[in-house]
């Protein structure tokens, strides 16, 4: 899902739609995906990536390397402070792998200084996400067990009626909950299955599971379910949810 994470990231920072010049810090940046938005749109005084891989973080570090963009290596529980606090603090497709999300959606807001803004995107596993939601039900539909793995039953804060709840109970003023779409748009089946075979990630995993049998069944499956042009094209839609609030 990587190639959408950074056009979908800017999306996000325009939403926010924050005023230029503010410090921010970016928990679980990952490879650097937000926070190079965070760089290109806001004109920002400060960004801090922190993420508790040390290898993502030397990916970050790699591909942006403005001064005011600085990346660490530090989980949920131990987030770099600043003095005086930050403008905002957000995080993107990261809050669902949080141990405690509500936990780590307190300690963020304590990370602002009054009136800063906390945000997250996570993807709308339940329902927006097209290209995965015709690969759950496949697979659901040939090994019922497969059901079990599915993103839309495991990560129940994907929804608007959730993130709001979270940041209200950690105790976030003027909370918002929006949705952010994109198309992801496939060449092809080959171009829309590949991912699938890298063996990270639920789906994947399941795909490395299967027999041989199984795994003839779930491709047949898959081109029977996806829209696909006559081209050979299949346009799909991903959809995220966006969250935010203030602290008091």
């Amino acid at each position: 899902m990587g190639r959408w994470s950074r056009p979908l990231a800017e999306e996000f920072v325009r939403w926010l739609d924050l005023l230029p010049g503010g410090h921010w810090l970016d928990v679980g940046t990952g490879t650097g995906a937000l926070a190079a938005a965070i760089w290109k749109l806001t004109e920002p005084a400060s960004v801090v990536g922190c993420d508790p891989s040390a290898a993502f973080i030397d990916s970050a570090r790699r591909g942006l390397t403005d001064p005011r963009v600085t990346f660490v290596v530090a989980g949920a529980g131990a987030l770099p402070r600043r003095e005086g606090g930050y403008d905002a603090v957000v995080s993107g497709l990261a809050l669902n792998f949080f141990p405690d999300p509500a936990q780590a959606m307190r300690a963020q807001l304590c990370l602002l200084r009054p009136g800063g803004v906390v945000g997250a995107l996570v993807w709308d596993y339940a329902e927006g996400m097209e290209f995965l939601r015709h690969f759950w039900d496949a697979a659901a539909a040939i090994e019922p067990g497969a059901a079990e793995m599915d993103e839309g039953k495991r990560f129940r804060i994907c929804h608007p009626e959730a993130l709001d709840q979270l940041l209200t109970t950690a105790g976030a003023e003027r909370v918002r909950v929006d949705s952010l779409s994109l198309p992801t748009v496939f060449s092809s089946f080959d171009d829309y299955w590949q991912p699938f075979l890298g063996g990270t990630g639920p789906a994947p995993a399941l795909v490395e599971s299967l027999s041989g049998e199984q795994y003839k069944a779930l491709v047949t499956e898959l081109k029977r379910r996806l829209p696909v042009k006559d081209s050979g094209t299949i346009e799909l839609e991903a959809r995220a949810w966006a969250v935010a609030g203030e602290r008091p």
